[in-house]
């Protein structure tokens, strides 16, 4: 069976986000949640260690940054923590193409130099003009305070969490204070807060969801229905789905409960980033934890080229998904490697361990629901 959505443009740069407040999860902390769609597939994660630069900071970088000079996502010593989405409807300027695309420059300045949501308004009223940025950041501290920054060139719009009747913001491939109906992602906006709603209702929104639900559906807004629901054979194609052929990694950042906890120097001890590398309906999930031995070998880029073993893996299977080499044959999605009748898909084979690894984390760590 093929579904069949008209193809349009997709830009290389992509992603779906959501900032999700700590009234939303059910152990009282706020989440910080990355699906990253780019053309570097290729990714790892490094802890870097406090220097003359500022503090030390957990975060994702492609693999051919050999000198870690671009973050885009991470946490830092003192619970601060950023990720960002590509917007396609801000820029108002003539700033040529090679000029731009800093942001992942801009995210590894914050997470040396910023502690609160504050913080990073000021680092961006400090950076010279024009910035290079066309972007969504989106940001949370220890105190649980959040908020996403629609940034050009030249100035930004701040977007409160706390200013969210729904406790929750989501942002793709445009900017809500941009310029109407220009932009991506709109029905990938759409299936998140499809998804998203019912969870927050019910105050069930944890990095569980996010990673094993929200990252791993076919749901398509726009046709109504989770387009692989029921399919064990056959194909579908790869249009406006939250996981993409470009997608690389699902990551949930997740702070503080600010209500038992009490904010201060080190709260980034406290923060854990669960990470899925590569494509997420194929991404194994490991907790990542701040300081040199928080993060799994796994992750780290030490293979050859600066790969990571849990990216490499993972991209070898999305290749089974995608099996088709010639012409559009990454827009094809085989169904059967991810649900069969034997019960060997991916969907059905790796979710369950995910689920496996938060909870043994959860109990070692005594992570316990908030009444």
């Amino acid at each position: 069976m093929i579904c069949l959505i008209a193809g349009v443009f997709a830009p290389a740069i992509a992603c779906t986000s959501a900032i999700i407040g700590a009234e939303l999860n059910p152990y009282g902390r706020p989440l910080l949640w990355k699906h990253r769609d780019t053309s570097a597939i290729d990714n790892k994660v490094e802890y870097i260690a406090p220097g003359p630069e500022g503090y030390g900071y957990t975060g994702l970088f492609n693999a051919s940054d050999k000198n870690l000079k671009e973050c885009w996502t991470g946490f830092n010593s003192e619970g601060f923590a950023i990720m960002n989405t590509a917007s396609y409807n801000l820029k108002d300027d003539k700033v040529p193409q090679k000029d731009m695309d800093k942001e992942g420059l801009v995210m590894a300045k914050a997470l040396r130099t910023c502690v609160t949501v504050d913080d990073f308004a000021r680092l961006l009223d400090s950076l010279p003009r024009p910035m290079g940025v066309e972007a969504n950041f989106g940001v949370i501290d220890a105190t649980g305070a959040g908020a996403y920054f629609e940034t050009n060139n030249h100035s930004y719009i701040r977007i409160n969490l706390d200013d969210s009747p729904d406790h929750m913001l989501v942002r793709t491939n445009y900017s809500h204070c941009g310029r109407p109906n220009e932009g991506y992602g709109f029905v990938r906006e759409a299936n998140a807060l499809h998804l998203l709603r019912p969870a927050a209702e019910k105050r069930e929104i944890t990095p569980e969801f996010l990673t094993e639900t929200v990252s791993r559906t076919f749901y398509h807004d726009l046709m109504g229905k989770d387009m692989a629901e029921g399919l064990e054979e056959g194909w579908i194609i790869d249009q406006d789905f939250i996981p993409r052929y470009k997608s690389c990694a699902t990551i949930v950042i997740e702070g503080l409960d600010p209500r038992h906890e009490t904010p201060g120097k080190g709260s980034g001890k406290d923060y854990v980033m669960w990470t899925g590398l590569g494509y997420p309906p194929c991404a194994d999930i490991y907790p990542v934890t701040f300081g040199k031995d928080g993060v799994h070998p796994d992750l780290r880029g030490i293979q050859p080229d600066g790969h990571s073993k849990a990216s490499d893996l993972s991209k070898k299977r999305r290749d089974e998904v995608f099996p088709k080499r010639k012409g559009n044959g990454d827009k094809y999605i085989r169904l059967s490697r991810l649900r069969n009748p034997q019960g060997t898909g991916y969907l059905q084979v790796i979710p369950p361990q995910n689920l496996e690894v938060y909870r043994k984390f959860r109990e070692n760590r005594s992570i316990e629901r908030v009444d």
